[in-house]
Order: structure tokens, then sequence, then C-alpha cells
């Protein structure tokens, strides 16, 4: 990637106009807008709304992000399964509907145990779901996360192989995984397979259970992530994931002196 890649900060305001006043003063190209089963629309009234939020956010591009803790594509219940589906299913037809080209999704997202899930189901289900987003023009994302199928880079990259389905990279749940803690791999590895099918970046230093996403006191904490990210050859949509507005601000002059770092045209200033 030789040019700068696109800053994004969440939706951590609640209020639209606050959020692209921020966003804007702070020198971020996009909103990386999380949906939750409690904020998908219920009715037409809910979703103009919704409509109008993220048009008033021009200039600002907006991707999605699909925030569903505890609802699984691969549910061993086949009914928590359907009922997954059907939220995915309703998620990415509203990303439609919004003009919307990415959703970022998880699987096992808020839970502390795969028992409860099938791999056969939710592979089946996850590809079945990418080529639902593709029939929509939306680049179907999965992320990694800091324990479960997708903290271990070998099933991650079967996951993406066998559904098709495009990555997120989250450098500070691959700073955490198990799999990279115990040296049996490395962060580089849940992305060389197939370096080309990586679209966005989550960026903070690390995730701590107690206290959530921690952002990095120095370039020298994620410097290396950052390089690998830069050899990613799509992944132009770097996500400063923090959702308080002071670790935000420290993460971004933290990222500004990474592209300051390299000299590139158009870098911020911290």
């Amino acid at each position: 990637m030789t040019t700068r890649p696109k800053l994004a900060c969440c939706n951590f305001l609640s209020d639209g106009e606050l959020l692209k006043e921020f966003a804007l003063e702070n020198g971020f190209d996009g909103v990386d807008w999380s949906l939750t089963p409690e904020t998908l629309p219920t009715d037409l009234k809910e979703e103009k709304a919704l409509m109008k939020t993220i048009a008033d956010l021009r200039p600002l591009e907006v991707r999605y992000h699909s925030f569903f803790e505890g609802i699984d594509l691969g549910d061993d219940e086949e009914e928590e399964a359907d009922r997954a589906m059907e939220v995915f299913l309703r998620a990415t037809r509203l990303v439609s509907r919004l003009g919307g080209k990415h959703l970022t999704m998880h699987i096992g997202l808020g839970r502390d145990s795969t028992e409860r899930l099938s791999w056969e189901k939710t592979l089946t289900r996850l590809e079945e779901l990418n080529r639902f987003a593709a029939g929509k023009r939306i680049r179907l994302c999965l992320e990694n996360l800091a324990w479960g199928w997708t903290s271990r880079p070998d099933l991650f990259e079967k996951l993406l192989r066998k559904s098709g389905a495009w990555g997120t990279l989250d450098v500070g749940h691959a700073h955490v995984s198990p799999s990279v803690r115990s040296h049996h791999y490395k962060i580089e590895d849940f992305v060389a397979p197939h370096p080309e099918r990586f679209l966005n970046a989550h960026i903070y230093h690390r995730e701590e259970p107690s206290l959530g996403h921690i952002p990095p006191r120095e370039l020298t904490d994620i410097e290396d992530r950052l390089h690998l990210l830069r050899r990613l050859p799509l992944c132009d949509w770097w996500v400063l994931e923090l959702r308080e507005e002071e670790p935000l601000l420290t993460t971004l002059a933290v990222i500004s002196e990474f592209f300051e770092s390299e000299r590139i045209p158009g870098a911020l200033s911290a």
C-alpha cells in the first residue's frame, strides 16, 4: 500500500452532529458504525431516522460493524442458530439500504466457550451469509477475536478460505491471542495465507478483560503491527477502536507519528 489508509473512529458519541464535528476536527476520514440487536431499526420510522443520521455524516465515509454478543450462526440450538441468521440477514439488508459496502462480523462474540457452537454449522451458514452479502454488493468481513476459533490463525484462515469471506484484522485481539502468547503462532500468521483478503483493521494496543481496549502509550507499542498492516494491499480502513475521547486521541497521536515516520504525503500532524 503506497497511500495513507483512511482513518476512522467508532460511533462513540450518540449525537451524530457532535460525532461528525469531532471526526472532521481531528482529521478522521470516516466512521465505523456499530450495529447491535438493540439498535437495529424495528420499523420504517426508525430506519429513516438512522438513514438521516448516516447521510448527515457526509463527507465522512461510513463502514459497518455488527456487534451481536452471544448471537452465533453456528449455535448448537437450531432455534438460536436460525434466530442468529435472521439477525445477520436483517443487518445485511439494512447496510445495503444505507448504501454501505462493508460489514464486519464475529464468531463467538461474548462467549467464553465454543462448546455450544458447531464448526460445520458455523462454516455452512457463514458461507451462506457471505453469498447473500455479495449479492447485495457488500463485502462481509470476519474479525479475529481474542479467544476461540478466530483467535487461532489456522482456524481463522480456514473460515476465511472456505466461506469466501473477507477479513478484518484486530491488532489488539491478535496481540493477546493465546496462540500468539504461547509462541505457537506469530501475529503475521493471521494474514499470511491471504493478505489480499483483508479490507479493515481495528487498532489499539491490547484488550484486557476488565479494562477493555487499551491505547498504545508510544509508537513502539504497536509499530510492528502497523508495518504489518501496511503490507496488506487492500487494507485501507484503519479504525482506532477506542470509545472514549482521551484514549482515542492518544492513539491518533501515535498513528500520526507513524505516518510522519513514513513521510507519507498528507500525513496527519500529531
